[in-house]
């Protein structure tokens, strides 16, 4: 009896041993037994250290590892398990391989969905019906990609570099900084330049205030002159008028004659004041010599004329009323024989 307890025993134990033996076998090829997964595949040109039972991350969250991993001669190929079967991820999707950590690690494999949220009713993954187009589904295609590594950052530093020298980038740089000091040199003797210029026209501009102030009363003197000049001007072609009469012109001319005649009789009578009052054609000569000479300056300058016609016929009017109220009534003249200018005599 007790022989056969210990026979069950270690057949137990056997049997639990080889349990948890296929079961640390399954675990470690990635099987999941009793739970609902779906994978998709991913084709990365560098898979960067990526292996089997590597994480898959989906927004910092891992939802998943690496199945398998397969090089070709075009790509790595990488099966991605995600364990998460209502997990929906709209398209476009991106697989980007990375480091754990900003420090370094084991690398993972970030999953990025640029597509808009989709509803609720959506089919999952697993399901027949699922549109490969609008999300990724059962052993859908996704593009991998790969992130910097260190040793690709440091290539692409060595290559920039490779490039600088053959282009000869540094002997450039200092050429071109050589230039720029230059050019600064020439650019601040060039304010100097220009503020000495400021001040040479600074004390230009009082010059020419100092100019413009004494230029002032001669100014004034031109605008003066200016006045006089149009006067004479407008004298002038008053008188370009005046001539240009011919009604005028004969005015002149018979004043002229009068005037000539005035002057023939005054060397006959030998300058004698009293035979020329007496002589009626020798007061008509100078009544006429008086009218021309009138006639002639009023058409030269008739405002002027007009006013001093008004003004001499009024005194005209005075001197005319002041004559009649101190002559007699009864006064006449009596001529004399000898031709002289009559005298009043009392009747």
């Amino acid at each position: 009896m007790r022989r056969s307890v210990r026979e069950a025993l270690v057949g137990f134990s056997l049997l639990a041993a080889a349990g948890s033996a296929f079961t640390l076998w399954l675990w470690l090829k990635g099987v999941s037994v009793g739970r609902s997964t779906w994978t998709m595949r991913a084709s990365f040109v560098d898979a960067a250290g990526l292996a089997e039972r590597s994480p898959v991350v989906y927004r910092g969250v891992i939802v998943g590892n690496v199945r398998h991993v397969k090089v070709t001669d075009q790509a790595v190929l990488v099966d991605l398990e995600v364990n998460d079967p209502t997990l929906r991820l709209p398209r476009p999707v991106v697989a980007r391989v990375g480091a754990g950590s900003l420090l370094g690690g084991d690398a993972q494999v970030s999953l990025m969905s640029a597509g808009q949220p989709l509803p609720e009713n959506t089919p999952q993954p697993r399901d027949p019906s699922c549109n490969n187009s609008r999300m990724v589904c059962q052993n859908g295609l996704v593009q991998g990609v790969a992130s910097a590594t260190f040793s690709t950052v440091t290539d692409t530093v060595q290559s920039l570099l490779n490039k600088a020298d053959s282009d000869k980038l540094i002997e450039k740089l200092v050429a071109a900084t050589v230039s720029f000091e230059s050019t600064a040199d020439e650019t601040k003797k060039l304010t100097i330049d220009g503020q000495v210029f400021l001040k040479d026209a600074q004390v230009l501009v009082n010059q020419l205030n100092r100019s413009v102030t004494k230029l002032d009363p001669i100014i004034t003197n031109i605008n003066a002159a200016s006045v006089d000049t149009a006067k004479a001007t407008k004298h002038i072609n008053n008188l370009a008028a005046a001539l240009d009469n011919p009604k005028t012109v004969a005015d002149l001319q018979a004043t002229l004659t009068n005037a000539k005649q005035l002057t023939d009789r005054w060397s006959a009578v030998g300058g004698d004041v009293r035979k020329l009052t007496d002589d009626p054609k020798f007061m008509d000569g100078i009544r006429s010599v008086s009218v021309g000479l009138g006639k002639f300056f009023g058409e030269l300058y008739p405002a002027q004329t007009e006013a001093a016609k008004e003004r001499d016929d009024r005194h005209r009017q005075e001197r005319e009323q002041a004559a009649a109220a101190s002559k007699p009534p009864s006064s006449r003249f009596a001529p004399r024989s000898n031709g002289a200018a009559a005298t009043p005599v009392a009747p």
